[in-house]
């Protein structure tokens, strides 16, 4: 087994990992570290908690290490792009923890605060500057950060990234960097977009891949259901998410305004819900964070831009209200659960329109997701539709009939789906365990 100290780091940089309780570096670090410690370019395909930050602030340190010098006034020698001001305060808090030994200068740029500090902060020159890339671009353009001397580039989640509409920025702030650089790509997942990106900005990168699909959903209890429409779709969630066994669950849904509805509608029938989308602000989503982490709010209605920063190990349900229109994001999405050696279930719904997806996912996966047919919104129309999205193209019929856990028992009275029919009962629909 491959430790850090196997891997030849710096005396500092082992000193401060020991402090730390880290002997054993992840699948993610023991295939990076060494390539970029060799000076290659890296494309990384790592999940969000797989240790991705270590696997390249450890190198940048040791870079730092062997080659010391000043940076320039206003310059950085190393620059790590980041979509969020979250992530960007972590990946700081990351390098300030391994660097504790050793000499070592950083700044953060972010949005949403003033840029005062920021400013002052790069006026001497930086090892290290980690940034969200709008506030980048405008301290550029203001003439308070200089890019030319920059020796390594990293871009941390850039799958995120160009789902935010930064891929324009992206590109712009490549203009201001030199070309002989190592730099470094992140990503979850791996659309065509990213491979295009990947393409443009390495230079015979190493490619390092850990946690495949098919090793990530094997350990997690699948089950689709078909239903048709909204309302429907609303009746069956609620059913579900009232269960005792469901004890924190997030909820994927394609649009913003989708995730206020569903929120609302829970909360409306006695089930704690926040929603987090780009739409709310830092506070809002920062609450809505911290009454899901100490279980005040028992369900998390999420985009999958918004969902890359729940990092929670107690998640027990994951549903997919609306079928991800990227194949590779149902990996991502349905990975916030069955954590830290936990059980965990995701429950997808489908209908007519978004059929063809869960062909194209269960392709990703390389394998049939079992339906659950014994519930009051099984609709054979969507289980048996030839209908194209709007999206991906493709046909097909799911497999299975496997129950995702117990059943029976009547309901009280109905409750009205939001906009809808009211709620049907006369038995429970399936319940996940």
């Amino acid at each position: 087994m491959t430790t850090f100290s196997d891997l030849k780091l710096a005396e500092p940089l082992l000193k401060a990992l020991t402090e730390q309780g880290y002997d054993t570096p992840t699948p993610i670090q023991a295939g990076s570290i060494p390539h970029l410690l060799e000076g290659r370019d890296l494309l990384g395909l790592a999940q969000t908690g797989t240790g991705k930050t270590a696997s390249f602030a450890l190198p940048i340190l040791e870079h730092l290490i062997k080659n010391p010098r000043a940076a320039g006034p206003k310059q950085a020698r190393v620059l790590v792009l980041a979509p969020t001001r979250e992530l960007v305060a972590q990946i700081s808090d990351s390098f300030k923890a391994y660097a504790r030994h050793m000499r070592f200068t950083q700044a953060v740029v972010f949005g949403g605060v003033g840029q005062g500090r920021q400013v002052e902060a790069m006026r001497r020159g930086v090892d290290v500057l980690v940034a969200a890339p709008g506030r980048l671009l405008d301290l550029i353009g203001q003439g308070y950060i200089d890019l030319s001397a920059l020796e390594i580039l990293v871009l941390d989640e850039a799958d995120r990234m160009l789902d935010m509409g930064f891929v324009r920025d992206i590109r712009r702030i490549m203009t201001f960097v030199p070309p002989q650089r190592q730099t470094v790509l992140f990503s979850a997942t791996m659309p065509r977009s990213i491979e295009e990106l990947a393409a443009s900005l390495l230079n015979d990168p190493a490619r390092v891949e850990v946690a495949p699909p098919s090793s990530t959903v094997d350990r997690i209890q699948q089950a689709i259901m078909f239903v048709n429409g909204a309302s429907d779709k609303r009746d069956a969630l609620l059913t579900m998410v009232e269960s005792d066994k469901v004890v924190r669950a997030v909820v994927f849904t394609l649009m913003k305004h989708e995730a206020n509805k569903v929120a609302e509608f829970l909360n409306r029938n006695s089930v704690v819900a926040e929603a987090i989308h780009g739409n709310k602000s830092q506070g809002a989503r920062e609450r809505a964070m911290r009454g899901f982490r100490s279980g005040a709010v028992k369900v998390l209605v999420a985009t999958d831009i918004a969902a890359r920063g729940i990092d929670v190990d107690d998640v027990s349900h994951v549903f997919n209200y609306d079928l991800p229109n990227v194949p590779e994001s149902y990996v991502h999405r349905i990975g916030r659960t069955a954590r830290a050696g936990r059980d965990g279930w995701a429950v997808s719904f489908c209908d007519a329109e978004q059929r063809a997806w869960l062909k194209d996912i269960e392709q990703t996966i390389g394998k049939s997701i079992p339906v659950v047919r014994d519930h009051p919104w099984h609709s054979e129309e969507a289980e048996f539709s030839t209908q194209r999205p709007p999206v991906l193209g493709g046909g097909g019929r799911g497999r299975g009939g496997q129950r995702p856990g117990g059943g029976g028992g009547g309901r009280g009275a109905p409750r009205g789906g939001q906009g809808g029919a009211p709620r049907r009962h006369g038995h429970r629909a399936a319940t996940p365990a």
